[in-house]
């Protein structure tokens, strides 16, 4: 967030025209705790948090609990975590919308004395059948109800005394708006639900539109950011604070959301793909979801980068996945370790080498960075390489390990085929080799050299494992315009996760914890999945078609 982008341009010339201190700058950041937050918000809260903190100012956290339907603590907590592993502090400005519902309710009270409410008693049928078109006003024959009776309607309301529907407390502004937004607004409406924090202590909640801006002003807020779908409710934001009787006047700023390819960010198809398990939980390494990143593997900085990257936009557009997938990749490129890991394996044989020897060979743990060090990989006998580099039959310039061919064992011995063992269905039981001793550690002997080096493990110490190679969820690259009939689930991906058993990789990973990530070599980084004990997840490929 150190560049500027159009939010800043405004609020630094607030700043030049004395409007605001920088250190007075106030955001917040509004998540419905009714999920668990996707890289969608992510974008959000990073515009949020990293506004306040460009200008030293604050940015409150605030559940934005004033529809019960779906909200639980559990995402509240969830949410909280999420922010913290990005970076991101509210210090000691953790809120509710529902910490309000007394004053919002107060403010309804003096909406309507002051002529600026009514209580409507439309149904929601009737309610859509009276909402006018781009000709035609809205209609409601409620509309000049006295204010003394709309009182005691809406008192009645808060009491508990109607059923759902038969009532809604509308705000007067304009039936004839061309924003349909500014047609009496609906305010208030009625609802039997528990609420996870108020129990049943109300039957009536305040509508976004108006509680939204009421809390921004309770709480200072000098720029409420969002997302450009409430352009168009501007005009009621303002409205509200205009009407509300608050010292704070925020101003509401929107920006493009955030579309990513092969991806669904809404999150009630994301609730579907959980609660019909599809996915496994909100968590599955395949979902966009900043706990499902953070299980696969990726990293906050990556994320962050990420977000930076793709800046702040004024219209919506849609962003290659291909990005996101290429800034972990450059992150876990100097951060991981190498390791050699051995995703399907096959025996190979070093028919010279004798049964009882082990030696050990020096690996570098990050070959760009020196500081990273090394570390020993013990070599035997009997080896395990991957069956992709062996071709019995080969194809054309293939330099792996091939009959009568030669190939460097990584760090090691030049070896060369001299036959195989095969099991009775045909396939091969182990490849034997003889090894060139003269090149051990690496070092080539006298004119032998090889065009191709392939990894290995010692058979006898190799740990074994299971990998999820995770791949995009979704087939369509873009899952926001499908073709008319055809539903998001018709574009699942078969392939999203390969989950490869009987892997191996070498035995200085037996102390590898939870979310520890690595580069496997030649093959991809992996992570330890923080469910499943000896499961590394793939995070992403070693290369990918993005070009940055």
């Amino acid at each position: 967030m150190e560049n500027n982008n159009f939010i800043h341009d405004f609020i630094n010339e607030e700043i030049a025209e004395g409007k605001y201190r920088a250190d007075e700058i106030h955001t917040r950041f509004p998540p419905e705790p009714n999920g668990y937050l996707h890289i969608g918000h992510c974008k959000a809260l990073i515009i949020d948090f990293g506004t306040a903190k460009k200008y030293g100012g604050r940015c409150n956290l605030r559940m934005d609990d004033t529809n019960p339907a779906k909200e639980d603590t559990e995402f509240v907590d969830a949410i909280q975590e999420d922010i913290h592993w990005l970076g991101f502090d509210w210090d000691d400005r953790f809120f509710y919308g529902s910490d309000y519902f007394e004053q919002t309710y107060e403010i309804a009270e003096r909406l309507i004395m002051s002529g600026d409410a009514y209580v409507c008693e439309l149904t929601p049928d009737q309610f859509r059948e009276y909402r006018g078109d781009l000709t035609h006003p809205a209609v409601s024959p409620y509309r000049d109800r006295p204010a003394e009776e709309s009182l005691e309607l809406f008192r009645k309301m808060r009491a508990g005394e109607f059923p759902e529907g038969s009532y809604t407390l509308r705000a007067k502004i304009d039936l004839a708006s061309g924003n349909f937004n500014m047609r009496d607004p609906v305010l208030y409406r009625i609802r039997y639900i528990d609420h996870h924090r108020q129990g049943k202590k109300w039957c009536i909640f305040p509508m976004y539109d108006f509680a939204h801006p009421i809390q921004d002003a309770i709480e200072g807020i000098t720029h409420s950011l969002c997302s450009l779908e409430y352009e168009d409710h501007r005009p009621l934001y303002n409205w509200v604070i205009d009407h509300a009787g608050l010292p704070s006047r925020p101003r509401q700023i929107e920006f493009a959301r955030l579309n990513i390819t092969n991806t669904v960010l809404s999150k009630r198809y994301l609730r579907y793909l959980v609660e019909n398990n599809i996915v496994d939980g909100w968590d599955d390494p395949r979902m966009p979801t900043l706990c499902g990143l953070r299980r696969r593997g990726y990293t906050p900085e990556s994320i962050l980068d990420f977000c930076d990257r793709i800046g702040v936009a004024k219209s919506n557009s849609m962003v290659d996945i291909g990005l996101l997938e290429h800034c972990v990749r450059e992150d876990l490129n100097v951060k991981s370790d190498r390791r050699v890991a051995v995703l399907k394996p096959i025996k190979l044989i070093v028919d010279n080498y004798p049964e009882d020897k082990v030696e050990y060979f020096s690996l570098p743990n990050n070959p760009g960075n020196p500081d990273a060090g090394t570390r020993l990989v013990p070599f035997s006998r009997e080896l395990y390489i991957d069956a992709d580099d062996f071709a019995e039959v080969p194809p054309p310039k293939f330099f792996r390990l091939k009959p009568d061919g030669e190939v460097r064992l990584m760090g090691s011995y030049i070896v060369k085929y001299v036959g195989m063992d095969k099991n009775d269905d045909g396939s091969i039981a182990a490849i034997h080799v003889t090894a060139d001793i003269e090149t051990g550690c690496g070092m080539p002997a006298d004119g032998h050299k090889v065009k191709g080096t392939i990894h290995w493990l010692s058979a006898a110490h190799a740990l074994p494992i299971s990998a999820i190679l995770y791949d995009r969820l979704f087939t369509e690259e873009n899952m926001n315009d499908l073709p008319e009939g055809k539903s998001y689930i018709d574009y699942l991906n078969p392939d999203s996760a390969i989950r490869i058993d009987g892997a191996y990789v070498e035995p200085s990973l037996a102390d590898a914890k939870h979310g520890d990530r690595f580069q496997f070599v030649r093959t991809g980084y992996f992570c330890l999945d923080s469910k499943n004990p000896g499961v590394f997840n793939r995070v992403v490929s070693l290369k990918g078609s993005f070009k940055a």
